[in-house]
């Protein structure tokens, strides 16, 4: 497995301004039109900008591994080429089908509506801790079967999953290693413990119907559950939380967004769509050439990092008319958001579902939802993500 240098996982040093890394779409723009692919000295790696490159590196897995680590070593379906990849994702699909993820709608609706009652009285809300967060949190929780108690202690090892280096010096990268290393075994630890339970006493959540899944006569190992868990966790809380708070931060910075929706809440599906296209909560996902490659003219080597700057490639003007204006209603909308290819996001039914519940009852409930005044916001330290820390807003009933 190659261990992808600690460099390719730190911000470009373009994007060396708050500002910038809160919008990074000009930089882009600027390697579209005179590097599209270039080759970073400091990060150790390749950067594709274009949507065409892009699209191309995520859809062909036979030239660009995703068997790759990062800080430490996660053998999950992320980081898995075929035909291991493909034997695990159609065990675990099994267990995460539309139709179950269809049925959790109303259980998302009711937590909702409590996180939204929990702040009604108050006309402020802080985006990130009172909904975006504990949403996705609950309800994975409730997936895999987690008590109440510890949701808080999952949101906490889920920041750290997938935290980035923002200093690449040696022992800050080795410190994010170690806590890290520490917050996997835990999560193993006690989900461990859950898995045992469900063994003897299956209930209704993912874990029971993952140790009960089987095709052709193959089940799913102890480890390959506990790996996916972790996947399901990290993954799903870290976008679906930046998904939710960069379509708030959306409804501020383009108060339009809010009159229409909020006239035409069937709107909600296609406006989630262009929160996904125009500030992409995944903006950089990695691969590793399995074998000479040019593009764009550049020589790509085999055993190479590869950057596939998503977040550029929704921006990509070839591809998207008008690509730096929000259109609620666009379509066609063929975002790169979710990957591409045989590393879909499974988990991009229950994403869109969350984000469109969380809207609407947001829209049934507020008017005039602002930034809260003076408020200072700071972009989410992960580099390959695009979020901020917290976003604090104000409303009106």
């Amino acid at each position: 497995m190659k261990v992808v240098n600690l460099a390719s996982v730190t911000f470009m040093k373009e994007l060396d301004t708050l500002e910038k890394k809160l919008n990074p779409f000009p930089i882009y723009e600027e390697f579209r039109k005179h590097s599209p692919v270039r080759y970073d000295q400091e990060r150790n790696c390749w950067d594709i900008f274009l949507y065409e490159d892009v699209d191309y590196v995520l859809k062909h897995y036979e030239l660009f591994s995703s068997e790759q680590q990062r800080l430490i070593r996660r053998d999950n379906m992320l980081r898995m080429d075929p035909p291991r990849h493909k034997q695990l994702r159609d065990l675990v699909n099994k267990g995460f089908t539309p139709r179950a993820i269809k049925e959790l709608a109303p259980r998302i609706q009711e937590i909702t509506e409590q996180l939204i009652s929990n702040v009604l009285d108050q006309g402020e809300m802080k985006m990130i801790d009172d909904m975006a967060m504990p949403l996705p949190v609950i309800v994975i929780a409730d997936l895999l079967g987690v008590p109440a108690e510890d949701r808080e202690k999952f949101k906490v090892w889920s920041d750290i999953l997938v935290k980035g280096v923002e200093d690449p010096q040696p022992e800050v990268y080795e410190a994010v290693k170690r806590e890290q290393e520490d917050v996997h075994q835990q999560l193993k630890e006690y989900l461990s413990y859950i898995l045992e339970r469900r063994r003897f006493h299956p209930q209704d959540d993912i874990i029971s119907s993952l140790l009960s899944a089987e095709i052709d006569g193959n089940k799913l190992t102890e480890t390959e559950i506990l790996d996916f868990s972790i996947l399901l966790l990290a993954a799903g809380n870290e976008t679906t939380t930046n998904l939710i708070t960069n379509g708030v931060r959306l409804m501020t910075e383009i108060p339009d967004i809010q009159r229409q929706a909020k006239s035409d809440l069937s709107l909600i599906p296609s406006m989630v769509e262009e929160v996904l296209r125009y500030y992409s909560p995944v903006q950089a996902p990695s691969r590793i050439a399995k074998q000479d490659i040019e593009l764009q003219g550049e020589s790509i080597k085999k055993g190479d990092i590869v950057v596939a700057w998503v977040g550029s490639a929704n921006r990509d003007e070839a591809k998207f008319p008008a690509a730096n204006t929000f259109q609620i209603d666009r379509k066609p909308n063929q975002h790169l958001s979710f990957g591409k290819g045989i590393h879909f996001c499974l988990g991009a039914p229950l994403a869109r579902l969350e984000a469109q519940i969380a809207f609407e009852k947001m829209f049934t409930h507020f008017t005039n939802i602002r930034l809260k005044e003076a408020a200072q916001i700071k972009r989410t330290p992960a580099p390959q993500m695009f979020g901020v820390v917290e976003f604090p807003i104000t409303f009106s009933l």
